[in-house]
């Protein structure tokens, strides 16, 4: 997403050349390279697992037979004083994309950020639609968390390609993912080059992030989606 204009118009895209205030603006790739993509959600899972028990919309009212708000409260004792600090500030929920796998793991978790709460039902609401029988797991977003995530998705990416590198990649970060959150500069960009050798890498700070997860593709926020650009006789599959 381009940017965070606050009403229709506000934003700006630029197609062959000329200002539009809407729509999409879309590359196709074509030739001997395909598009490997690394989504990094940038969260560390707490707490046990639960079902969704209880929901309607995109408010959860019940988990695994208890009121959400109690289940929280209970997963929230248990933090240390430094992790309920930053629970109060960034906390997340964790959907499970695939209910059909054995083991959940990185990756298998679509982070949703909890946007309200109400005390009488004892139910909260998050940023998706969700539904009863989904798996779920709270979790919490911070700089450590963040930067060993995408170091680990893109060692893992260079992993399966072989060792070998990409030709180049594209970055679209969120810009809560900027110094003022790493502290440090460039954070994003040097992991690619820290894990995939010296090349070419361009991309900006979005409001909001698209790219797969479980092999959908979904809007994201908080998130670094990376676009890598692999030859075509040496990528997978």
């Amino acid at each position: 997403m381009a940017s965070g204009a606050h009403q229709p118009g506000g934003n700006r895209l630029i197609y062959n050349g000329q200002a539009v205030e809407e729509g999409t603006v879309g590359v196709f790739v074509g030739g001997a390279v395909r598009i490997r993509t690394v989504v990094s959600q940038g969260c560390r899972p707490i707490g046990d697992r639960f079902m969704i028990t209880q929901a309607e919309q995109n408010v959860v009212q019940e988990l695994s037979g208890k009121p959400a708000l109690e289940r929280l409260r209970e997963v929230f004792s248990l933090l240390s004083p430094a992790e309920q600090q930053q629970a109060e500030r960034a906390l997340h929920l964790g959907i499970v994309i695939d209910e059909h796998k054995d083991h959940f793991e990185r990756g298998d978790f679509l982070i949703r950020n909890l946007i309200g709460a109400d005390q009488q039902t004892g139910g909260f609401a998050v940023g998706d639609i969700v539904k009863e029988g989904q798996t779920v797991q709270f979790q919490l977003r911070d700089a450590a968390a963040a930067s060993e995530d995408f170091h680990a998705l893109l060692t893992g990416e260079r992993a399966a390609q072989g060792g070998l590198p990409p030709a180049g990649a594209l970055i679209f970060s969120c810009n809560g993912r900027g110094q003022r959150f790493f502290r440090a500069s460039h954070h994003d960009a040097g992991a690619i080059q820290d894990e995939m050798g010296s090349l070419p890498v361009a991309g900006f700070f979005a409001m909001g992030e698209i790219g797969p997860v479980g092999g959908n593709n979904f809007l994201h926020s908080y998130t670094a989606s990376v676009a890598l650009f692999v030859p075509a006789d040496s990528s997978s599959t």
